[in-house]
Order: C-alpha cells, then sequence, then structure tokens
C-alpha cells in the first residue's frame, strides 16, 4: 500500500453566512494552513479531523490502493486529489497525494 500525505491548503470563511446562520461559537477549527498527516495503509492519521476525514476517507483509501485518475484527469498529478471538508461557514481545501520515499 502507498503511503498519502494530507496537506492543509486553504481556509475559507463565509463571514455573511455565519453572521445569517451559525450560532456564536467560541471554538472552530483546530487545523492549521500548511499543517501535514501521513496516512499509513489508507487509515485516518492521528490528530486528523474526523470530520474531514470522513470526506477524505473514499479518496486516501483508492490512493493507498495505487488506484487514482479520480474523474478521468481531474488533477495534474492523476495520483493526488484536492478535497474540501464539508463545514460550510470555514472549509478547509486539503491537498492528498501519494509520496514515495
Amino acid at each position: 500500500m502507498n503511503r498519502v500525505r494530507i496537506t492543509a491548503v486553504r481556509q475559507t470563511e463565509y463571514p455573511d453566512l455565519m453572521a445569517q446562520y451559525e450560532n456564536a461559537i467560541e471554538h472552530t477549527c483546530d487545523v492549521t494552513m500548511g499543517q501535514q498527516w501521513i496516512s499509513e495503509d489508507g487509515r485516518r492519521p492521528e490528530g486528523m479531523c474526523p470530520s474531514a476525514w470522513g470526506v477524505m476517507r473514499e479518496f486516501v483509501e483508492a490512493l493507498a490502493r495505487g488506484e487514482g485518475n479520480f474523474f478521468d484527469g481531474w488533477m495534474r498529478n492523476p495520483m493526488s486529489a484536492m478535497i474540501s471538508c464539508n463545514d460550510g461557514f470555514r472549509p478547509v481545501s486539503f491537498y492528498i497525494e501519494v509520496i514515495n520515499d
């Protein structure tokens, strides 16, 4: 199985949606831009947000098995994917790629 690196590359915020729909909360997301995790054998890395993992799990597992080229040429690197978490107020985009050591 391949090792897969997951990198947080961008977080966006939608203040208008937050003001209109979100209850005030003190703590949101612990992910920092540039933060990386390594998935061994397609498993969730230690410290990875469970909600974000739920969105990317199938892609990571497929890459770990050597599958790729999602959506017939979507990514320049066919052994990668760009996936965002499901937080509609402040989504984080993650670059997921097979790494060869």
